[in-house]
């Protein structure tokens, strides 16, 4: 009994994220009602988010949540496992091809160092708030994680190394709508910010990658201040998206110590999508990979994302996150001002 315990916790370290028993047996094609269902929900958040300008992540969140009672479905749960597990470490292993080691390297070492302590201090700041607020510190390490890292992308990978048993698709589920206003809300207001403060282009650009939460609004942010600016941010923002890996690491040798008996450590293997986005990242920094089959494969990243981040908030209970109240978005809101408190102090000293 004792080694059937053991093996479900290191599966469930490993991120095993699903609705049903692993021992029934499916056929192949069980999971496709419920991918159809999530891949329909996803192309209405593109086509709304295309006309209308919302980010795709909240419109598929927003979706998934008006989808909730089809999670009822037992015929759709395979699909909607499949996204929010399969799916979602092929979009993380393709996040690999927006960053090379050549943009980290050129960022400095100084302001890399900065980014490394903003990290650290975000972090720490979820985890506290999240015991101020009477809440599992392991929501507090998944907001902490997601806002000092690469915003939705950085929650569903911790959330892949933390488990469904450690935070539940509720937590998981306020934390994506915590980043994603908190992020929306930030590109509305820094750019106006660093021009109010007076800062320089690079310190601008430096504000805003280091301290907006998704990628690309962090970008657009920076080009909204000037093309400077914009250049300044990219790197920043893509080096912060570099951390993710030390960080997961890092997350799972916690996890590890805190169960007791069956720790976790790096000779027993990482997990196989964190290897692979570092395969990426290399072979996209020594390799001239097409322009075309970059973007694609950073297209597909991103619509594998929105599928789990659809399928998550299908499977979501929503009683449950009604329950949590206003203290659940504590954490977020709390890295968040640390975050931009940070990155304004750094961006002074450039």
């Amino acid at each position: 009994m004792r080694d059937r315990i053991d093996t479900f916790y290191m599966a469930d370290l490993y991120g095993e994220l699903q609705l049903s028993p692993k021992a029934e047996r499916r056929s192949w094609h069980a999971p496709v009602p419920g991918l159809l269902l999530v891949t329909i929900a996803a192309l209405a958040a593109l086509w709304l988010s295309d006309h209308y300008g919302a980010p795709q992540i909240l419109l598929g969140l927003l979706l998934g949540f008006a989808l909730n009672f089809a999670s009822a479905d037992e015929r759709l749960r395979p699909g909607l496992d499949m996204a929010s597990q399969t799916l979602l470490r092929f979009g993380i292993v393709l996040l690999g091809l927006r960053v090379t080691f050549g943009e980290i390297a050129a960022l400095g070492l100084i302001p890399f160092l900065g980014l490394v302590a903003i990290m650290a201090a975000v972090i720490g700041t979820g985890m506290v708030a999240a015991r101020c607020a009477r809440l599992d510190l392991r929501f507090g390490l998944l907001a902490g994680g997601a806002t000092a890292i690469c915003g939705v992308s950085a929650a569903l990978a911790l959330w892949s190394i933390i488990g469904s048993k450690r935070v539940s698709q509720e937590g998981f589920a306020i934390t994506v709508l915590g980043v994603t206003l908190a992020s929306a809300l930030a590109l509305a207001t820094y750019p106006a910010l660093a021009a109010m403060l007076g800062l320089t282009d690079t310190q601008a650009g430096f504000l805003v990658g280091a301290s907006i939460h998704d990628v690309a609004q962090a970008i657009g942010g920076g080009f909204a201040v000037s093309d400077k600016a914009g250049e300044v941010a990219t790197v920043v923002k893509l080096s912060r998206v570099t951390l993710l890996v030390p960080l997961l690491l890092l997350v799972a040798l916690f996890l590890g110590r805190q169960g007791g008996g069956n720790r976790f450590s790096l000779r027993q293997g990482v997990p196989w999508f964190i290897a692979a986005f570092v395969a990426v990242v290399a072979l996209n920094s020594f390799v001239q990979i097409p322009a075309a089959v970059g973007q694609a494969g950073a297209s597909a990243a991103g619509f594998f994302l929105l599928l789990a981040v659809t399928a998550a908030a299908i499977k979501a209970d929503l009683s449950g996150i009604l329950s949590h109240g206003w203290k659940a978005f504590v954490p977020v809101a709390a890295s968040t001002l640390t975050a931009f408190a940070l990155a304004l102090s750094i961006a002074w000293a450039l």
